[in-house]
């Protein structure tokens, strides 16, 4: 039995940060990255809650219930991690000092437009850092899975929940799949988990040229 889609997920966007650069992950997926990095990646994760030098996810023995990061999980910090107050985090967020920032999405549109926070008819819990870091950080991933529990792309031609922020995605990763946005249009670089082409045009809901 293959992976499941979060765990494949993860890992094909974990092969996306070099080291040097200085990376914030989102709640969900993105969170599940640092088991694919481990302690000498060079990868410098960074929590808007005040934390840069994120590691793996403790072992039970090594929970320390005030470290977490910004989804209220326990974290690790590697050796010459910093630690900093809220201001000086989004300073770095809105200061375009992230490199790449990595988060879930209910929506992607086929020019890059990002809708995550808010499902109509649903409560709202807030807005969270996500409209500062994907205009402020300069390579925003995407990962997703192909639909939603109920059979409904989540790749589409427009967004119809709203939107986080216009023409902000560069890259979506979901189980079945590599896209690139490239100049407002979608393009599938990359198959994954076994999929055809056939499986990514089925699940998505917004045309792409294929560039395999």
């Amino acid at each position: 039995m293959g992976e499941d889609a979060r765990t494949l997920i993860a890992r094909r966007a974990a092969q996306e940060l070099v080291p040097g650069q200085v990376v914030n992950l989102g709640v969900g997926i993105p969170n599940l990255i640092p088991k694919f990095l481990g302690a000498g990646s060079g990868v410098h994760i960074q929590t808007e809650n005040s934390l840069l030098g994120v590691g793996p996810p403790p072992r039970p023995h090594e929970v320390d219930e005030d470290l977490i990061d910004a989804a209220k999980q326990p974290v690790t910090a590697l050796a010459g991690a910093a630690y900093f107050d809220s201001a000086e985090s989004f300073a770095m967020i809105r200061g375009g000092r992230i490199d790449v920032a990595v988060l879930g999405a209910l929506q992607v549109s086929e020019r890059g437009d990002i809708a995550n926070w808010a499902v109509p008819g649903r409560n709202i819990l807030g807005v969270g850092g996500a409209m500062d870091l994907v205009v402020g950080a300069r390579k925003v991933i995407v990962t997703m899975t192909a639909q939603t529990t109920a059979g409904e792309p989540k790749v589409v031609s427009g967004c119809t929940y709203p939107l986080t922020a216009t023409a902000a995605a560069g890259l979506v990763i979901t189980e079945l799949g590599v896209l690139a946005v490239r100049e407002g249009r979608l393009v599938l670089t990359e198959l994954l988990g076994g999929a055809a082409v056939k499986d990514v045009r089925r699940a998505t809901g917004a045309p792409f040229s294929v560039d395999l």
